[in-house]
Order: structure tokens, then sequence, then C-alpha cells
């Protein structure tokens, strides 16, 4: 869907035009929510705004639904059964609920997936998935506390800290140590992508709607003794300015620090990835011959896998041994579309 201006976007957003609902939320990068254009909380500053044509771009983008104008509701509200589910998730912050407890809430599993699927264009449990990425990442913001708490749609600061405090264990205002996992978002061609660095090296660079994100920034967190901090980097910024360059067709090789730690097999096989050069393909058994562990097809396969950096580790470049598609973490249409790219189906 083709956007309005932001000029036109940001005027209605602070005149709470009705008549732009449906046409985009706003994502507030200060607190990390979405709203609608009719939003009644106070109005951010135009360099703190981001704009979406439908609900599903702002949460893979890492912004949860404001509590005061709940733009999951933009399309109308939603059946009753739906509103309890949504009410339920929110009252468990959002953790994962499994289709036996959802059943148990007397709704189809099958039914609600179908459901979101037609209306925001995520499955449920990508819905909730999204949302706990983004709310970890953004609780340790260095923002004005009172001024998250607000925008957020909390009535008081209090019930803001104990909301906080309840998920996290640590008050909204609590610091990590100096050394952050920081985490950024690029919006690319093939949807948002989520960019991690440690110590001016990238850890991690995974399209943002991979089911793996999550527990791989645990992960990492865990690895490092760290905790995460939205903010760009310096080593963030620059592997930005190379993803859209290789997306230009300008750029075959990338020339980033990066830190992907893991046993020294799968080192070894991440290395192998990058050996492979812009516009071939290996399958897997030709990768592991290579590594000089033949048998070793399966074990090369769950390590391509468990690879954290996208594109720039290319485990795109691995095919099956017949020249079929398989095993991507972005999705396969997303793989084909990085081979077409560069030339080598």
């Amino acid at each position: 869907m083709l956007l309005p201006s932001f000029s036109e976007m940001y005027e209605a957003l602070l005149n709470r035009d009705t008549s732009y609902e449906g046409v985009f939320v706003v994502g507030v990068k200060s607190t990390g929510i979405f709203c609608r254009p009719s939003c009644q909380a106070r109005k951010p500053k135009a360099e703190n705004v981001e704009f979406f044509d439908r609900s599903a771009q702002a949460i893979v983008s890492g912004y949860r639904p404001c509590l005061r104008c709940k733009p999951m509701e933009a399309l109308g509200n939603p059946p009753l059964w739906v509103r309890n589910i949504l009410d339920e998730a929110e009252r468990r912050e959002y953790k994962k609920l499994k289709d036996q407890e959802i059943r148990e809430l007397g709704v189809d599993p099958n039914r609600m997936r179908r459901w979101f699927l037609a209306q925001h264009g995520m499955t449920f449990q990508s819905y909730l998935r999204c949302l706990r990425i983004g709310i970890s990442l953004r609780n340790s913001e260095k923002n004005k506390v009172v001024d998250r708490a607000m925008d957020s749609g909390f009535e008081s600061l209090s019930g803001y800290g104990q909301a906080v405090k309840k998920m996290t264990g640590k008050s909204p205002s609590a610091h990590a140590s100096k050394d952050f996992l920081k985490v950024d978002r690029w919006l690319g061609p093939l949807g948002p992508m989520t960019i991690a660095s440690f110590q001016d090296k990238i850890c991690l660079l995974e399209f943002s709607d991979r089911r793996m994100l999550e527990t791989e920034l645990q992960d990492l967190c865990k690895r490092f003794s760290t905790q995460v901090l939205l903010e760009e980097s310096p080593v963030g910024l620059e592997c930005k300015t190379q993803l859209q360059e290789y997306f230009d067709g300008k750029r075959k090789v990338f020339d980033l620090p990066l830190a992907a730690p893991g046993s020294p097999f799968n080192q070894k096989v991440w290395q192998g990835l990058q050996n492979i050069p812009y516009g071939e393909t290996r399958s897997y058994q030709k990768q592991a011959i290579e590594l000089q562990s033949p048998k070793a097809v399966r074990a090369v396969a769950r390590a391509n896998g468990m690879n954290r950096i996208a594109i720039i580790i290319p485990c795109h470049r691995v095919i099956g041994k017949n020249g079929k598609l398989v095993g991507y973490g972005g999705g396969l249409w997303r793989k084909k579309k990085l081979l077409e790219l560069e030339g080598s189906i």
C-alpha cells in the first residue's frame, strides 16, 4: 500500500484525524508503542515517529500496541471470542499461549490463526513472539521513565513501574553492565531485519519475524554476560549501509567485523559459508566434503540453521543436492529472492 506523505500523516496524527483510520499506524521510537492515527495520548515529536500501513509491520519492527487506543482493533472491534484471547494474552504479558490453553478458553487455535492472518497478516503466535521481543528490547532503553509510562497508556507511573518490574524483575530505571548487546532495526526490501552488535562487532542479523530470534537474543546475552540496549552502534550503521549496497546490486562482499560464538564445528561451518562466492551455490553434501567431513551432512545442515548472521554469513547459498531450495530460517521465499538477486538461480 502506498502511504501518504510523512507531513500529511504527521498532521493527521496531531489532529487525531479519524478519517485516516485503516490508512496507517504510527510507531513512537522513544516508547516502543504504536498507535492509531486518532490516539488521544500525548503527541510525539516528528523525529520520534515512523509510519506503517498495517499493524504487522509495526510489530515486527519492534513496537507493541498502545494500551489506550488499541490499534490491533483499528479495523473494527474484534469478535468477543478474539477479544477474550487478546485479554488473556495481555494478562500473561504476551507469553506463549499453547493450543491446548486456547482450546480451554473455548476457541479453536486454527480459527484464531486464520483470523489473525486475515486481519493482520501474521499468525497469533507470531504476534505474541514479536511483542515479547519488542518489550525485551525496549525495557532497557534510557528514556525518561515518566514519558514511557504516559505514552504507553498507563494511567500512573507506579502502575507502569509495577508492570515492568513484574515482567523483567527490574525497575524501569535499572541499568545493565557497561557493554550492552546493542540492537537496532533495518527496514529492508525483504522485510524488517534485526541487527545486534557487541563491542563493535556484528553478532546477529536476522529477519525480524524469524521464529528463533527471541531465543537467539537470549542466548547471546547469556554468552556475553550482558543485556540488550535498543541503540544504533557505529558498526550497526555500517551494516545498514552495506546491506543497502548489497540489495542495490553494488556490493558482493561484506566487510564487517563479526562475533559468532558457537562450537568449533559450527564456527568451521560458518567460515565455510563465507567462502562460497557471490553468485554460486553449494549442496549440503558438497559443503560437508569441502569441510573434510563428508559424512557430516546432517551436522552441517544443523549448523547452517544455527547461523545467526543472515546474508553476511550466506547460508542462503546452500541448497539441496537435487537443486531444490530447502532449509532457510527467513523463509524459502526470501531465500529464492536472495539467490535471484545474486543471479545464481
